[in-house]
């Protein structure tokens, strides 16, 4: 595991950029109004963060970066690999980055230029588009911040860790665990409600089911291959959810999951209308 204590002589502090590349900027705007960042600000140098600072640049030398954002462009690639050339540590910051995000929802069934005609007709971009993809596809990614934004303390988490010379452990526990401990109902189970609380990954403290909103995903699957998207749809198809509307639902923030179409396909067969 990568840490950024090291002998140095001068100013010590680890150097920190924080980048966006496709994306609402939502979880930069997270990062920036946490509300405990001033008690750590002065023990790190942001040495890139565009929404503080105009001066920043790309790509500055850094110990870590955190990147938002999917690659959904040739830009966006390019200056992945620049972050990537320039720090030590890269982070996956939110959704976007670390599971492609809602843009990447059409992953296995339209490609780009299918996509681009569905929203843009023939009108031509100076930019070039890419089917939005995670930065990890791309790049090696040292730790994977997951949430659309993350979490407050899972953000002072990982700085705190960074600064104390140790490394964040991810969690591989699905939301479910959190929901149950909250002592909420479960609404998948009792009302047929389309939770996907038992296959995303946790730290939301199920914040949604426990204001009575089903799981939409969006802290993206649990890791070491232990989503099992096909149980989740035997129980959808049970409820009286279509074919259709659980694919629809488990690709909103999972189409990259590398097994989700296999299992789905273990339960559904092809896609229907």
């Amino acid at each position: 595991m990568m840490t950024i204590i090291e002998e140095c002589t001068g100013d010590c502090r680890p150097r920190v950029g924080v980048y966006a590349l496709t994306s609402c900027y939502g979880c930069q705007l997270k990062l920036a109004t946490v509300q405990k960042i001033i008690d750590i600000s002065n023990m790190v140098s942001f040495e890139s963060f565009y929404m503080l600072s105009s001066a920043s640049k790309m790509a500055a030398d850094v110990d870590v970066a955190f990147v938002e954002g999917s690659v959904s462009t040739e830009r966006d690639l390019e200056e992945l690999m620049e972050i990537r050339k320039h720090s030590r540590i890269l982070v996956a910051l939110g959704a976007c980055s670390v599971n492609g995000g809602v843009q990447s929802w059409a992953e296995g069934e339209m490609d780009h230029d299918a996509l681009h005609k569905c929203v843009y007709g023939d009108s031509k971009l100076t930019m070039q588009g890419l089917q939005a993809t995670p930065i990890s596809k791309h790049v090696d990614v040292d730790y994977y911040l997951p949430g659309c934004p993350p979490e407050e303390d899972e953000i002072m988490y990982f700085i705190s860790a960074f600064l104390i010379g140790t490394f964040p452990e991810p969690k591989d526990y699905p939301v479910c665990a959190e929901c149950r401990l909250a002592g909420n109902p479960c609404i998948l189970i009792e009302r047929g409600e389309p939770c996907l609380g038992p296959v995303i990954v946790a730290g939301c403290k199920a914040r949604c089911i426990g204001f009575d909103v089903p799981c939409v995903g969006c802290r993206g699957p649990v890791p070491h291959e232990t989503a099992w998207f096909d149980s989740l749809a035997q129980t959808f198809l049970r409820k009286g959810m279509t074919e259709k509307q659980i694919r629809q639902r488990m690709k909103i923030f999972g189409s990259h999951d590398p097994n989700i179409e296999r299992m789905l396909h273990s339960i559904l067969g092809g896609e229907t209308e």
